[in-house]
């Protein structure tokens, strides 16, 4: 099982909401497939609509502080022993369970990182993310696969990792 870890960067957005309930919508097969054990929302700020989304669909809800990195301050609430980071919005395509089950069962314990394909980043994005399958990753974006120790430790790798391509795409709701 999994946690999924919910990125909401710009929660006074009026966008915000609908974009989470994308995301949280998208995740609900994974739940009843029984990969998706529990969902934590983080933003910058309280608001009270997320809030308001995050009990009605029975996830946590942290506020991370000031210089925390988001997936950290997620990771400490979550309960699995790895973590999927996704921004609101962010809507994994056809076959996504399948795929992630496959990979989290057959990682063995040296590998803690994971990535998945993002199509809709901007060209500054894919090209950072083809610049990091070079020389790897030093920190977790959004459609990163993680060990939840490796994220609690710290919001950045003390080594550079190379994330194990998760032939999966997340698409925008």
């Amino acid at each position: 099982m999994i946690s999924a870890l919910i990125h909401v960067a710009r929660p006074a957005d009026p966008l915000a909401v609908d974009q989470l309930a994308d995301t949280l919508g998208a995740l609900v097969e994974g739940v009843a497939a029984g990969l998706v054990g529990d969902a934590v929302i983080i933003a910058p700020t309280h608001n009270a609509a997320i809030d308001a989304v995050a009990e009605a669909t029975g996830a946590t809800f942290v506020v991370r502080s000031g210089g925390t990195p988001p997936w950290s301050a997620g990771a400490k609430a979550a309960r699995r022993e790895w973590v999927l980071c996704l921004e609101a919005g962010d809507v994994p395509a056809e076959g996504w369970i399948r795929t992630i089950d496959r990979f989290i069962g057959t990682a063995r314990p040296e590998m803690v990182l994971g990535r998945l394909r993002r199509l809709h980043a901007g060209l500054p994005s894919r090209l950072a993310a083809q610049g990091e399958s070079v020389i790897g990753v030093r920190a977790p974006r959004a459609g990163d696969l993680v060990r939840r120790d490796r994220l609690i430790a710290s919001g950045v790798f003390s080594t550079r990792l190379h994330p194990r391509r998760v032939n999966v795409r997340l698409n925008r709701g």
